[in-house]
């Protein structure tokens, strides 16, 4: 328990509430703004898997429930670590605990008392010729019987026992190890502080780093806010005067190609004109010429004064040659409205660069926000709003360096080295320990292997030597070799089993509770319950470690808490709820830093009210085509007066909209923007947050070097095997018990004896007499 507390005590120098946080982003988040706190890699694993040796623990531990099922004494603990508990008061709550280890305890102390009275006895008693000391075997009807159970249960104790035996040798293998083990854990442990100690000011540089993008992309957006701001703006009036727009386009476009066909027709009539001047000057000569030749006397059938119907038809006829001047009149009307459209205002080309202009219509509105807020770019205003976004990186700079975490690690790492130094000198001596540790367990082992040797070589020899048709005192030489080592294996049983079993109870007793009272309170947590127990460590402190690191007892920091926090890759700010001491929040407030750029943009003056779609000079242009004469050529239904009158209502309804609500979604959209750059930064500051109380400095490795210590270094490497080294030896030692009896009785059937049992058919019938 002493080495737990002290552990966990070093996990607190690592600093001077906590509930575990999950980083919630802001509603403002951008997308591509994703920050990812960069993991630190560490040696160490975080679980100790003692790999296929682990079954053998487990069955050990399955054994100790079964002798200790009592739940973990938390009331005599806190007495002791209160130094309140009295033996003479509270033995009865000792002995009910302890009820499982103490009768198994008192059954090692007799074996150990007895076997050696036992075995003094039996060697005086068969000194006397006595307790099967007398080289005589009577002869009994169920003998090879009692010889084959005998063989086969000192067979099946032998095998018994030879697994006991195995799993010593593997314990003190183990033992033998857990030197070299211990060594490379600790020093993974060591780097990984070292790693954890060099990691932290890296972390604070990452996150200042991440700043730097931040802003940049604020920048950025600042310098394109013609696009961003002004195109939002646009979106907002698309519903409104695109429509519109579109439709003021298509009459505009219609325009074009009309002029373009007219352009076309005009040249067209010239030609036709011409042709049609020729044509009629042609005709009217043929006229004349018609006119000469009815009027000439000399053709008597057409003469004046005679009457021909013939020639008054051609006479009558001769007038359609001059019809055909109203049809150059036409045209010549024709050409005029054509001329006069292409002499209306604002129709004629305008070459701007290499495109032409019409109407003189654009897409004034675009043009004009885009233009105001390329001017915005260059006004003091955005100077400002840069400078603030400028100054948030040094005061994040400065939180960071307030921050007692840096402080106290660089602290911190005189310690660790002073530690690793003891670590390393104080190794030698442990590993001299050790090898006395498993010499000893060497040793017993194999007096357990030799003491199951002898029995072994004796059933072999016994039971290969054994023939039924010799008698007890002519048995073959091999058959007596074999009752001569079970003899053997019995006497050094006798010789050497109660040592044994001192070992075995000495570590069964020291084994057994440390596992039941820190091995296994500690997987389950108990022991950290204990330790926070209300002023058990202090009595004028609730909680110990409000108390040590806050001076505020009352504040609920405990031992469990911390452990689980650091388990799960927590920071030490978080862990140990150091915003009592300093508030991270309040240095990191979102409205101290962004305030001031909340209010410079709600003051940003922007003044797009200037917007017309279509000036006067447009509209009197469109006015003027309709009017322009085109109707006489029937082009009305193409560009009817009605559906211009509709498109000039039009553009004044759009043209109100702008004129009421062009400031206050300008001033929306300015905001929207504003929001956007705040964004970044709030989301950056928020991460900054979570980072530092969260993730930065994370005690993890903290919390894996104290399951190394306890978990790994004393339950893994030194109670396991040596809680599996008194299961083995003890009950290979237990069995020694049982298998001397059968050994003895056995041995009678395998060794030569020195006389029996013959019964003679000469003298009186029923009696037998020895034949020496």
């Amino acid at each position: 328990m002493t080495l737990l507390l002290g552990v966990l005590l070093l996990l607190l120098g690592l600093c001077g509430n906590s509930t575990s946080r999950v980083w919630s982003k802001s509603t403002n988040t951008p997308e591509d703004l994703n920050y990812e706190f960069p993991a630190t890699n560490y040696e160490t694993q975080d679980s100790y898997k003692p790999g296929p040796i682990g079954l053998l623990f487990q069955m050990v531990q399955a054994f100790l429930y079964v002798v200790q099922p009592n739940d973990f004494p938390a009331d005599i603990v806190r007495k002791v670590v209160q130094k309140k508990f009295d033996i003479s008061v509270d033995y009865e709550q000792v002995a009910y605990y302890e009820i499982g280890i103490l009768i198994c305890t008192i059954l090692g102390l007799l074996f150990i008392l007895f076997m050696p009275l036992v075995g003094c006895f039996f060697s005086i008693c068969r000194c006397c010729n006595k307790c099967g000391g007398e080289m005589h075997q009577r002869q009994k009807e169920n003998g090879p019987f009692r010889r084959k159970c005998f063989a086969i249960s000192l067979l099946v104790i032998c095998i018994l026992m030879s697994l006991g035996i195995i799993y010593g040798f593997v314990a003190n293998h183990q033992v033998r190890t857990w030197i070299e083990k211990t060594r490379k854990l600790g020093d993974s442990n060591f780097k990984d502080l070292r790693t954890f100690l060099n990691e932290t000011p890296k972390q604070i540089s990452y996150i200042l780093d991440q700043y730097n993008i931040t802003k940049d992309k604020a920048f950025s957006d600042l310098n394109r806010i013609n696009l961003l701001l002004g195109g939002g703006i646009i979106e907002q009036l698309k519903p409104h005067v695109i429509p519109v727009l579109d439709e003021t386009n298509s009459i505009v476009t219609a325009i074009k190609e009309t002029k373009e066909a007219l352009e076309d027709t005009s040249s067209t009539l010239q030609a036709l004109s011409n042709e049609t001047a020729q044509l009629s000057s042609s005709l009217t000569k043929v006229k004349e010429s018609f006119e000469n030749l009815l009027n000439n006397t000399n053709i008597k059938e057409c003469r004046p004064d005679v009457q021909n119907s013939q020639c008054n038809i051609i006479r009558a006829s001769l007038t359609q040659l001059v019809a055909s001047n109203l049809a150059s009149s036409l045209l010549l009307d024709g050409l005029s409205c054509i001329h006069t459209c292409r002499n209306l205002p604002y129709l004629k080309h305008s070459k701007h660069g290499k495109k032409k202009k019409w109407l003189g219509f654009s897409w004034p509105f675009k043009v004009s926000v885009s233009s105001m807020f390329e001017v915005l770019t260059k006004v003091p205003l955005f100077s400002d709003i840069k400078a603030v976004l400028n100054s948030i990186g040094p005061d994040i700079n400065g939180v960071t360096q307030q921050i007692p975490i840096q402080k106290t690690l660089s602290g911190f790492t005189g310690y660790l080295d002073n530690f690793e130094s003891y670590f390393h000198k104080k190794l030698p001596m442990l590993e001299e320990h050790d090898s006395y540790w498993w010499l000893c367990g060497l040793i017993v082992c194999f007096l357990l292997t030799l003491i199951v040797t002898f029995f072994f070589l004796g059933l072999l020899c016994g039971v290969c030597g054994y023939d039924k048709r010799a008698t007890p005192t002519s048995r073959g030489c091999v058959s007596n070799t074999g009752g001569i080592f079970l003899m053997t294996g019995v006497g050094l049983s006798f010789l050497f089993c109660w040592i044994l079993m001192i070992i075995v109870v000495f570590a069964f007793v020291i084994g057994a509770n440390v596992e039941k009272l820190v091995c296994e309170p500690y997987t389950n947590r108990k022991l950290f319950q204990i330790l926070d127990t209300p002023y058990l460590l202090n009595e004028e402190w609730k909680y110990f470690l409000s108390g040590m690191i806050h001076n505020m007892s009352d504040t609920k920091l405990t031992f469990e808490q911390v452990y689980s926090d650091c388990k799960q890759d927590r920071g030490v700010y978080g862990t140990l709820q150091l915003e009592n001491k300093f508030n991270v929040s309040d240095h990191l407030n979102i409205q101290k830093h962004t305030g001031n750029i909340s209010n410079k943009f709600e003051n940003l003056d922007v003044n797009i009210d200037n917007i017309v779609l279509l000036d006067e000079a447009g509209k009197k242009a469109l006015q003027d085509f309709t009017q322009s004469g085109l109707s006489s050529i029937d082009y009305a239904e193409f560009l009817s007066q009605e559906k211009v009158n509709v498109l000039f209502s039009s553009l004044d309804s759009a043209q109100d909209f702008l004129s009421t609500n062009i400031s206050s979604i300008t001033t929306e959209e300015t905001k929207k923007f504003g929001r956007r750059i705040i964004g970044y930064f709030e989301h950056y500051l928020q991460w900054v947050e979570f980072a530092i109380t969260e993730k930065m400095a994370s005690c993890k490795p903290a919390a894996t070097t104290l399951d190394s210590v306890v978990d790994v270094m004393l339950c893994g490497y030194i109670v396991d095997p040596l809680n599996l080294f008194w299961f083995g030896i003890g009950k290979a030692t237990a069995l020694l018990f049982p298998a001397v009896i059968i050994a003895v009785k056995l041995a009678k059937y395998y060794r030569r004896m020195d006389s029996e049992d013959v019964y003679d058919d000469s003298s009186v019938s029923g009696t037998w007499h020895f034949t020496l």
